[in-house]
Formats: C-alpha cells, sequence, structure tokens
C-alpha cells in the first residue's frame, strides 16, 4: 500500500506521515474532477462515511461497492442518514462469498422513479 499514489481529504492534515500521500483541500470537489479527469485507475474511499455521503451529494461518484454483512449491529452510525438525498442506483455487479459477505456494486442513477401503482 505504501508504494501506491494516496490522496486524503482533510481540513487539518497538513504533513501526510504516508508515503506516496498528497493532502486534498480547499475546494475538495474542483480537486477531486482534475484527479478524477487524469488519474489512472480508480480513486476509492475508504472508512468514511461522511466524505461518501458528501461526494454522493456532489455527483462525484461513479461506482459505489457496498458489502453486506451478515450481522446485525444495533448501534452505531449510518451510512445514508434520513435526510440525505435520494439516489436511485443501478445494479452493476454482485456475488457471494462462502461466508455470506456479499459485495454489491452499483452506478448513481439520478433520481429514483417511483411507479405510481404498487403492484407494478
Amino acid at each position: 500500500m505504501n508504494t501506491r499514489r494516496k490522496y486524503v481529504v482533510s481540513t487539518t492534515l497538513t504533513e501526510p506521515s504516508w508515503a506516496n500521500t498528497t493532502v486534498v483541500s480547499g475546494d475538495i470537489a474542483a480537486s477531486l474532477r482534475s484527479l478524477k479527469s487524469g488519474s489512472e485507475g480508480e480513486l476509492q474511499v475508504h472508512g468514511s462515511g461522511a466524505l461518501t455521503r458528501w461526494l454522493l451529494a456532489n455527483d462525484l461518484v461513479d461506482e459505489l461497492t457496498l458489502l453486506v454483512v451478515p450481522v446485525i449491529v444495533g448501534q452505531g452510525d449510518h451510512l445514508f442518514p434520513q435526510d440525505g438525498p435520494d439516489l436511485a442506483l443501478e445494479l452493476l455487479k454482485t456475488h457471494a462469498f462462502c461466508r455470506g459477505i456479499v459485495p454489491q456494486t452499483y452506478r448513481p442513477a439520478g433520481a429514483p422513479q417511483c411507479a405510481s401503482d404498487p403492484t407494478t
């Protein structure tokens, strides 16, 4: 991992300790759009629900992979809050691992289209 290029979105970090790390701050949307247009490979977000929600709200997500883990947790933060924007997702791929963990990869597909007839 240390040999790979990394970008950290932060309003407080200025001197990252990881090798090959660039801090993205200021106009984050413009910086990320520039990275997306000129980057080879993919940009990933690991472990930041707040950043993921912000990226979705600012139309900066091309694909979203959600892992469904067969565990019920009765507490903690929700990835998608009740007051967040509605967003349709198009399923691109899915499979199941032997222990029941299911990665599901989606593409944002704009506003949800709800059927007016509940039987359709």
